[in-house]
């Protein structure tokens, strides 16, 4: 993650100019959550592809806009100081110490 982080950050200077504002990174976070959304939809969902090439390509787009998640987040984290390496491996803690045993025991998991 710390080189995904510095790697987006290289790119932003190299090519970005600069950093979009938190709130403008917020509300494109938001738009490539959409776009990722109504692939799934039409994928795994009940709606259909509008055109042939759409339904051909679309697991490639649909890693494409999760790539483009991954950025935005990586750069809503760089602006804010915030190291995702050591988020996620908290991230992990919390989980595990909170559901070690819960998935387990789901009968809903377990059928």
């Amino acid at each position: 993650m710390k080189d995904l982080q510095k790697r987006v950050d290289n790119w932003i200077k190299e090519y970005g100019v600069r950093y979009f504002d938190e709130k403008t990174n917020a509300l494109l976070l938001v738009e490539e959550t959409g776009e990722l959304m109504r692939i799934i939809a039409r994928i795994y969902g009940e709606q259909s592809f509008k055109r042939e090439e759409e339904k051909t390509n679309a697991l490639d787009n649909m890693a494409d806009e999760m790539a483009d998640i991954i950025f935005v987040i990586c750069c809503i984290a760089n602006q804010t100081g915030i190291d995702l390496e050591k988020a996620i491996n908290n991230n992990f803690l919390k989980k595990t110490r909170r559901d070690h045993h819960r998935h387990k025991e789901n009968d809903k998991l377990n059928n």
